[in-house]
């Protein structure tokens, strides 16, 4: 676990304030024992958030639990657990179900996004970016997109299915990367775009590969 100089510093001051105290100090407080600005402190508050070292009640809650280097060391070296939410098809659009299967363990250090989820992959439509059928994709959550990524979209609010994105002027073009399917078009209403796909767990080997999102 790296930490900046000041991201050391500043939690070992939490740690005595805490101690001695009973509770964390006021941003008021902190920034002026530190010799830092109110938004140097949140900054670094945020930082350590992110890093797993400490947890806070709300993003202006003063009630902060510290987690020890080592919590958080071992909690990485176990991996962590994604949802997987039903299936979804990369061939003809099928009812998408709203339910955890099961949940997968992938390296922390390469998918580190806010609730990320799997969707399991049934049909070829994806080959050609490397998204098999049986495969698991992993998406970062969004409801928007920009041309040419690949996508987990809803379809008239419940079929779903991962394509490329591509936003004409008057409609949205969900394209295959497999000649044996169409182009669908779709109307702006009839699509919400769930999530970003990042990431390619292999059904027969579980390795990770990014898929291809470049534009085309």
């Amino acid at each position: 676990m790296e930490l900046t100089e000041k991201q050391d510093r500043f939690l070992q001051y939490l740690s005595d304030r805490i101690e001695e105290d009973g509770r964390a100090p006021s941003l008021r407080r902190a920034a002026q024992d530190m010799g830092v600005s109110h938004t140097a402190v949140a900054q670094i508050l945020g930082q350590l958030e992110k890093k797993g070292l400490l947890e806070r009640g709300g993003h202006y809650s003063r009630t902060i639990r510290l987690v020890s280097k080592e919590t958080v060391l071992s909690s990485h070296a176990r991996g962590r657990k994604l949802p997987v939410i039903g299936h979804i098809t990369a061939g003809l659009p099928m009812y998408a179900q709203q339910e955890w299967e099961e949940t997968v363990v992938v390296d922390p250090t390469l998918f580190a996004g806010d609730n990320l989820f799997c969707l399991r992959i049934s049909g070829q439509s994806m080959r050609g970016a490397g998204i098999l059928d049986g495969d698991l994709v992993i998406c970062e959550p969004r409801q928007y997109a920009e041309n040419g990524e690949i996508v987990a979209v809803l379809i008239h609010g419940d079929e779903a299915t991962v394509k490329r994105f591509f936003l004409r002027d008057d409609h949205i073009e969900l394209r295959p990367e497999n000649d044996a399917f169409p182009v669908m078009r779709y109307s702006f209403a009839d699509l919400l775009v769930q999530g970003k796909v990042t990431g390619v767990i292999r059904s027969q080997n579980p390795e990770f590969s990014p898929p291809d999102n470049k534009r085309k």
